[in-house]
């Protein structure tokens, strides 16, 4: 994937066809004196090849297209409204929590930072930490709405979005995607607003409380993410 120019979304349609790959050839009725060499020769060499050859000459393109496509979308964006491409952006990083929209704008604002615009990365990193504390915070303020189980995922969502792993969410959206995933992007794209309206800039290619130190204008750091999270 990394050599087609895929990237992240690359590598996870790898994977998965691998997975397929794999499962299909494994389904195959082959002679029984070939069934032992099946695990260690058969499937590894014959997986391998077809994925292989289905990222470089199939769909390896069109995914590199792809990203290439949002990469340019969002800088032409970049030269119009900042608040527009905060909303933009926030919202990506929530959608997938950690998934391939998310590595697009926060791999946008981590270029960014080399091009000297660390303004971009500041709205990523207050969109980053917001789902997993607005939902751990929401197990803590209505906590007769949510199950034992969800409450101990809420107290993991706050610590991972202390060190800025948008992951700590998925747990809530994996059980409820339809009203979660719609207020999570709500909340980034909130955060990555008032992070732009406040002229935050990060320094360092990851978000969350964890990074205050090489955050400028850190207080408006602060209460973005506080309005994200709300």
């Amino acid at each position: 994937a990394a050599q087609v120019g895929a990237g992240f979304l690359g590598g996870i349609v790898a994977g998965l066809l691998a997975g397929f790959v794999v499962l299909g050839v494994k389904k195959l009725r082959v002679p029984a004196f070939v069934r032992p060499v099946m695990p260690i020769l058969v499937i590894p060499v014959a997986g391998s090849v077809v994925v292989g050859f289905l990222m470089y000459r199939v769909v390896g393109g069109p995914i590199q297209q792809l990203m290439a496509s949002l990469t340019a979308w969002l800088r032409a964006m970049s030269t119009g409204s900042s608040v527009v491409l905060a909303l933009v952006l926030g919202a990506m990083i929530a959608f997938d929590m950690g998934g391939p929209v998310n590595k697009v704008a926060f791999f946008f604002g981590a270029a960014m930072i080399k091009e000297g615009n660390v303004a971009v990365m500041g709205a990523c990193a207050a969109a980053i930490c917001v789902p997993p504390l607005g939902l751990g915070l929401a197990t803590l303020l209505g906590r007769k709405l949510w199950t034992d189980e969800e409450r101990d995922a809420g107290w993991a969502g706050l610590a991972m979005g202390m060190i800025g792993i948008t992951e700590g969410a998925i747990p809530f959206a994996a059980s409820d995607p339809v009203r979660v995933i719609p207020t999570i992007m709500a909340g980034s794209a909130v955060a990555a607003v008032v992070a732009t309206l406040g002229g935050v800039g990060d320094h360092a290619p990851h978000g969350g409380p964890i990074v205050l130190p090489v955050v400028g204008h850190r207080l408006a750091y602060v209460v973005a993410i506080v309005a994200g999270s709300l």
